[in-house]
């Protein structure tokens, strides 16, 4: 059996449902960045499988820069995490309120 360009988007699409489905689901912070960055990389899965079809090298690029937003994503994700768990022990992501001050 020959794995086609379409099982790839196919994987993708179910990767990034999951991501996406996590994300509404769930209030655990950490767990929200971890769906957050299963997403992205569904994302960066369709970028390779497209690229690698159309012999272009834009899929590429488009996944370096999918990278460097996720990488910056989890820096401040999880510096705000942290900010919130020193004031509130458990905090869920509606506790974003309490850095206001």
């Amino acid at each position: 059996m020959d794995v086609t360009t379409d099982w790839y988007l196919v994987l993708s699409a179910i990767l990034f449902a999951i991501g996406a489905v996590g994300v509404l689901v769930r209030r655990n912070p950490l767990v929200m960045f971890m769906c957050i960055e299963l997403m992205l990389n569904a994302v960066n899965i369709t970028f390779v499988a497209l690229g690698a079809e159309l012999n272009d090298v834009g899929g590429q690029i488009a996944v370096f820069f999918v990278l460097v937003v996720a990488a910056v994503e989890v820096v401040v994700g999880l510096a705000l995490v942290v900010a919130i768990n020193r004031r509130r022990l458990g905090a869920t992501a509606d506790d974003v309120s309490v850095l206001r001050g």
